[in-house]
């Protein structure tokens, strides 16, 4: 292993964002994006957080620090979700007062990865706390289920049970759940809270709403439509 004392470790302008290695399939851009969006949507209002996607995450307890791990989506929690004003061009752990993510996301594609043995100790030696593997096409080829979530525990990734799954020191849970976007229905990850409830995405909680709002029309109109019967049959309250 190569030893860099930290005035030699290079900046994350002189560092590739990632490893150009391309996906071979769509979800591993949808999902860890549709992650961050919806957690845009739920904690907008704090600056405490990062999540990157497809993003290199610098580290020294590699070969060497100039090759990075990256996960196909990463939160890191205590950190500026934008780094002194702009955005990040990878994530480098010297530079973030030494925070490394506290969750991973491998969503695993038709090609093995080494989700399950090499990426494994990668993260477990880096620390990262939670280790969430999505494999929904290739669980039977792989002889794992469809969805996993390990945590750190002494050194070792245990895997947990439970789905949602809730991880208390995030603060968030995570499980799958069916969207329905443009009359299109598909698997994806949602966060939860604590209860198990489904965390929705901005148009979702709209189209609710907007649901709620008609049927609460409709059920106006059906006892509209109730009393008007009535006094057609009997008369107007006042005259009784």
């Amino acid at each position: 292993m190569v030893q860099l004392h930290r005035q030699q470790l290079p900046t994350s302008e002189e560092l590739p964002c990632s490893d150009d290695t391309p996906v071979d399939n769509e979800d591993q851009n949808f999902i860890p994006n549709f992650l961050l969006f919806l957690l845009e949507f739920i904690r907008g209002d704090r600056d405490d957080w990062f999540f990157g996607v497809d993003m290199g995450v610098y580290h020294t307890t590699g070969i060497t620090p100039l090759v990075p791990v990256v996960p196909d989506g990463f939160l890191s929690v205590g950190v500026d979700r934008r780094k002194q004003g702009r955005s990040r061009s990878s994530y480098v752990v010297w530079e973030e007062n030494d925070v490394v993510p506290v969750l991973v996301l491998e969503v695993v594609s038709r090609t093995p990865g080494g989700e399950y043995d090499r990426k494994m100790k990668t993260y477990a030696k880096l620390g990262v706390l939670y280790y969430i593997i999505y494999n929904p096409e290739y669980w039977q080829r792989d002889r794992h289920q469809p969805f996993e979530v390990y945590r750190l525990e002494n050194g070792t990734y245990r895997l947990q049970i439970g789905e949602p799954f809730w991880m208390e020191e995030i603060g968030l849970g995570i499980g799958r759940g069916v969207r329905n976007y443009a009359g299109v229905e598909r698997e994806v990850l949602y966060w939860y809270d604590r209860f198990g409830k489904r965390y929705l995405a901005s148009e979702e909680a709209e189209a609710i709403e907007r649901q709620g709002r008609e049927q609460a029309e409709n059920e106006v109109q059906r006892i509209q439509k109730l009393l008007d019967r009535y006094r057609q049959q009997f008369g107007s309250l006042e005259e009784e």
